[in-house]
């Protein structure tokens, strides 16, 4: 036998080589790959493979060994004799015993795999010494590190299986490892506090207390810097293996002060900085950096110390899996109140961490902050701002009024931290810290109104300290090399970009903090918005005339370089100013007036300079950087000023009621002189959207009574009724039209109906429309067509929630409008594009304008399409799923919607067509085709049919048919009332008759979907959960092939009629766990075992 197994060794390290040689064919790997599965899958093959891994040192082979192991444990253990398991669980042991040290890294943990595996299947009944027996290795010290990668293992296989075992059994292992927690700790905790005693060069401190501000305290505390290789591998395993169960087992006493403390001291690891120090000298006179991790950290047989000592890179990575143990810790929202105490603990000793972080006066006094956390191990830096974010996001509520913590001393650490970030990233993480904070603390004044001022008095100076820093941060004068980093072109998942995204963060900070301290922030920002104005509003002086050119006379690099930083700095600040513009509103509109009208006076202002002399048409020296500048702070300046529209409207209304109406008058008109002038398609596009932007918000939020009548604003109804020669890009041109309809449409606000001149407006607004739409009207082009209708669907849109009058007005200036549409229709039903925007309008008006559009026409539009929407047509258009005809039916099927939602009695004469259309037309078509998109718009309608207009099919009330004592009621329309009932219930049917749900669910093969497969089964099985509990079930566990009659009893008891959704997911989590647990183990028996 031995010289069998001997030859058959041979032979398996021969075509184990074989197969990884670089000159084997596929072909030949198949061969060899078949022969191998044949080998793994004859009964008994284990006991070679036992051989092969005893007696060979061959990595192909030992793998190759251990995955039979492996698969044996996993899929076929139910199968395997008793005696032979006994055998597997004591050989295996004791080969990683006495082979550990020789093994590669990966073939150990391989080994450990397969006996963490056999344990997790028998442990305690049939292998009751396997916890006892990892336990024993982590106490031994020359075999600590490995129990300690079993012991990781076993957490991390006992608690979340990856291979099939039924729920009862993985809820079993849970509590059976609880049971063990807290010995397994009290073992990890001597481990580290053996090491850490051990290795420390001063003697050991208790960290300072939070409020202390002694630098000598963190100069001299006891962070050891130097560790024998060895210990620092034990401890990294250590705390590898409390990370991994802190991720699981609930806070309790179990988790010891002592054990807290000896994670801190290793996370001050991360705090250090690289230090030079003489390498120790080695046999042959060489350094020897000394790995933290040399196959896995094995001191196996008792080699003592080795000498090598721990350098940065390795204490780092101890700094790193602390914070990873603290931070599974502080996920943790669930504290019981008896834990809060040692929370306080916790952040003071965190306290303790940020002031080592943010220190200057280390070891050498050459290091800045910023240089300093730049020099640390970047992972290190982002656990530990995970780890405030944690803090401050879920344990702040419950820390802060704790007098023990020093909060206000804690902000100043973290703004510290946080401006000293040495990446943008990290800089931005930590601004989201600071964000989280102060919507915790504006909640809080919210709710404690009484003393509001004391809450805000007491964070003042660390919230000024942070607008101020935030406000630098952005400005380029201060930081053009990092700004200038972010890219400022290419736009994420947000449509936007690095810098845009870095400004918007920054900005929401600052208006946080305004909504705290107003007068602060005002304060504050003003002066340094009034530096940068004034170089803007200066450089007209350097403009130079040279025939018709103009060009701007800065020339000089270290100039254009000012020049560029200031107007980027104006831009972002023009931005904030138009941030804060909710503030200045609503209830402190008075007492805030002065600094409102100041701001606004100030943004006319530039507005009108910006237009007046017209920076983009001017000769420069550097154009490609500061004429987008000059576009960018010209846009920005009427941005900021449109979002001070909501602060106009409201001044508007004030000086109705004064009667004193000039200083509002000035500001209008100042306004409108800066805007019209750029509503020109000569003007970039950029600056051309602002205009109109800040146009529309004048004529629909402020809505002055004299805007129409001002002299800019009629150049523009001018430009757009007269000068068709000159259009503006369509944007724009849709942007000016709203707002030239609004203001003659819209009601002037504190004036009363007699004096809001409704007949002129009228005129005015019906002879606009006639203009907008005269080529529309005699020369139908499809171009023409898709331009007028895309500007009168947006006009109907900005009106719909508006007052009857305005509607009214609107629809009689469109009214030829639309007959001209309705006509056109049938001309173009073949082209889906132009139907498509036919419809869009129509759907648009039906949705604001139904009730003036009155009864007759809206039939004769409904029978319009009904006509010309025939089989042949819907067929057509809804099999190109994703075109723009399958959209015209959708746009259809949604008009209907709107038609039969109407209440009363007005159109209830289409739905005898309507139904039609749906039972007889569209539903035969997409029956049996996925079309989802139709299909969902027709279920909605019937749907909607059925809610609303219950009547067409019962006559007779709800109390009637009561009275009439269970006498049987006539049903009208019965025939259609069925067909629409029956049309939903192909998905009723698929929850009877098909399984696939859960077939994909058994398979795994859309794992990423679990949660999304389940709420979907939940809402078929809604449909009638009686249903799916006594048919459904049982006729799909009747159908499921592998299971025992009692298998199959099992899983439908264990599935309990729950009609809620976690109940629900959970019952389909557990019956798809045990089917396929069930199904593993009567596959795994061999042929002929008797089941009883």
């Amino acid at each position: 036998m031995p010289a069998s197994e001997e030859a058959s060794l041979r032979a398996l390290e021969s075509l184990m080589t074989e197969f990884f040689h670089s000159c084997t064919t596929n072909d030949r790997k198949r061969e060899i790959e078949e022969l191998l599965n044949s080998f793994a899958g004859q009964p008994g093959s284990w006991r070679h493979c036992l051989y092969f891994l005893s007696n060979s040192r061959n990595e192909y082979v030992m793998m190759y060994s251990l995955t039979v192991f492996e698969n044996l444990v996993n899929k076929m253990w139910v199968g395997v004799a008793s005696e032979d398991k006994a055998e597997l669980r004591s050989c295996l042991p004791k080969l990683l015993l006495s082979q550990h040290a020789l093994l590669p890294f990966f073939i150990r943990n391989k080994l450990c795999k397969v006996i963490v595996d056999i344990g997790r299947q028998d442990w305690p009944m049939f292998y009751h010494d396997f916890f006892s027996n990892t336990l024993q290795l982590v106490q031994s010290p020359s075999l600590a590190p490995l129990g300690l990668v079993l012991l990781k293992m076993t957490s991390e296989e006992l608690v979340c299986p990856r291979e099939d075992l039924s729920v009862v059994r993985k809820e079993e292992l849970k509590k059976l490892l609880l049971d063990q927690i807290p010995t397994v700790l009290n073992l990890l905790t001597g481990i580290l506090e053996t090491v850490w005693d051990k290795h420390s060069v001063t003697a050991t401190t208790p960290p300072p207390s939070p409020t202390s501000r002694e630098s000598g305290v963190l100069a001299g505390d006891s962070t050891p810097m130097v560790l024998e290789a060895e210990s620092g591998a034990l401890c990294l395993l250590a705390l590898e293996c409390l990370a991994h169960l802190f991720s699981w087992i609930p806070l309790s006493s179990s988790i010891t002060p002592a054990l807290l403390a000896s994670i801190f001291h290793f996370a001050r690891f991360g705090c250090q900085q690289p230090i030079k120090t003489k390498p120790l000298p080695t046999s042959n006179g060489d350094s020897a950096p000394g790995s933290l991790l040399a196959n896995g950290g094995s001191g196996g047989g008792g080699h003592g110390r080795t000498g090598q000592m721990v350098g940065h890179a390795e204490r780092a990575k101890l700094g790193v899996m602390a914070m990873n143990c603290i931070n599974e810790l502080m996920c943790k929202n669930c504290v019981p109140v008896d834990f809060e105490e040692f929370l306080l603990r916790m952040f003071q000793q965190t306290f303790y961490l940020l002031q080592r972080l943010t220190n200057t006066h280390s070891h050498t006094n050459t290091h800045t902050i910023k240089s300093r956390l730049q020099e640390l191990d970047e992972s290190y830096v982002e656990k530990f701002t995970d780890f405030l974010r944690l803090f401050v996001s879920v344990h702040l509520r419950r820390i802060e009024s704790n007098a023990q913590f020093p909060l206000v001393e804690f902000l100043a650490l973290l703004f510290k931290y946080t401006f000293n970030q040495p990446s943008h990233e990290g800089y931005l993480a930590c601004l989201d810290i600071c964000s989280i904070f102060l919507d915790y603390l504006t909640t809080k004044i919210r709710s404690r109104l009484a003393d509001s001022d004391s809450v805000v008095n007491r964070y003042k100076d660390a919230l000024v300290l942070l607008l101020r820093e935030v406000l630098n941060r952005i400005q380029f004068r201060l930081n053009q090399s990092q700004l200038e980093e972010l890219d400022d072109e290419t736009l994420d998942d947000d449509q936007q970009t690095e810098w845009q995204r870095y400004l918007r963060q920054s900005l929401e900070v600052v208006a946080r903090v305004m909504e705290l301290l107003p007068s602060q922030t005002f304060s504050d920002l003003f002066p340094v918005l009034q530096e940068d104005l004034d170089i803007y509003l200066g450089l007209q002086q350097f403009i130079v005339r040279s025939g018709a050119s103009r060009r701007l006379n800065i020339t000089a690099e270290a100039d254009c370089r000012k020049l560029h930083c200031a107007l980027r700095d104006l831009s972002s600040l023009l931005q904030a100013v138009g941030r804060l513009a909710e503030f200045f509103t609503g209830d402190v509109f008075t007492t805030r007036f002065n600094d409102a009208l100041a701001i606004v006076q100030r943004l006319v202002e530039v507005s009108c300079y910006g237009s007046q002399i017209c920076l983009y048409d001017v000769e420069m020296a550097v154009p490609s950087v500061l004429k987008p500048d000059l576009i960018d702070v010209h846009a920005q300046s009427l941005a900021a000023l449109q979002a001070y529209s909501h602060w106009l409207a409201q001044f508007c209304g004030e000086v109705q009621r004064q009667q004193d109406q000039t200083q509002f008058m000035d500001l209008i008109t100042s306004s409108m002189a800066a805007t019209t002038p750029l509503i020109n398609a000569k003007v970039p596009e950029k600056l051309l959207l602002s205009a109109c932007h800040l146009l529309v918000s004048m004529a629909t939020t402020v809505r002055p009574v004299f805007l129409v009548s001002l002299p800019a604003v009629q150049n523009i109804f001018n430009l757009i009724t007269e000068n068709h020669n000159h259009r503006l890009p369509p944007e724009a041109h849709v942007l000016v039209c709203r707002a030239l309809s609004n203001m003659l449409l819209l009601p002037w606000p504190s004036l009363p109906e007699a004096e809001q001149q409704w007949p002129n407006r009228s005129a005015n607004h019906a002879r606009l429309l006639s203009s907008l739409t005269h080529q529309y009207r005699l020369l139908p082009r499809k171009a023409v067509i898709q331009q007028t209708l895309c500007v009168l669907r947006d006009l109907v849109d900005s009106i719909s929630g508006e007052a009857t009058k305005s509607r009214q007005i609107c629809y009689h200036s469109l009214q030829e409008s639309v007959q001209v549409t309705l006509a056109l229709f049938p001309l173009f039903i073949q082209q889906p594009d132009v139907t498509d925007e036919m419809l869009s309008f129509f759907l648009t008006l039906f949705q604001a304008l139904r009730v003036q559009m009155g009864v007759a026409f809206t039939e004769q539009i409904i029978q319009t399409f009904l006509s010309m929407f025939t089989r042949d047509q819907l067929a057509v258009s809804i099999l190109q799923e994703g075109s723009s005809g399958s959209k015209v039916v959708q746009k259809f099927l949604k008009i209907l919607q709107v038609v039969v939602q109407e209440p009363g009695q007005t159109f209830k004469p289409l739905l005898p067509s309507i139904l039609s259309l749906c039972l007889d037309q569209v539903y035969p078509i997409v029956a049996e085709r996925s079309c989802p998109d139709v299909k969902a718009e027709m279920f909605e309608l019937l749907f909607q049919i059925l809610h609303q207009n219950w009547r067409f099919f019962f006559k007779s009330s709800v109390l009637s048919s009561v009275q009439r004592s269970g006498a049987e009621e006539l049903m009208e329309n019965q025939a259609q009332f069925i067909a629409a009932m029956q049309s939903g219930s192909p998905f009723h049917t698929d929850l009877i008759q098909s399984d696939s749900l859960i077939q994909i669910l058994l398979h795994k093969s859309h794992d990423l979907l679990q949660d999304d497969i389940t709420l979907a089964l939940y809402n078929m099985a809604a449909v009638d959960f009686q249903a799916f509990y006594s048919s459904f079930l049982p006729e799909f566990l009747n159908g499921c092939q592998g299971l025992d009659p009692h298998q199959r009893t099992t899983l439908a008891r264990n599935f309990t009629p729950e009609r809620d959704l976690p109940s629900f997911s959970q019952g389909v989590y557990r019956i798809v766990n045990d089917l396929r647990f069930y199904r593993l183990c009567n596959g795994s028996l061999p042929p002929g075992t008797l089941k009883l």
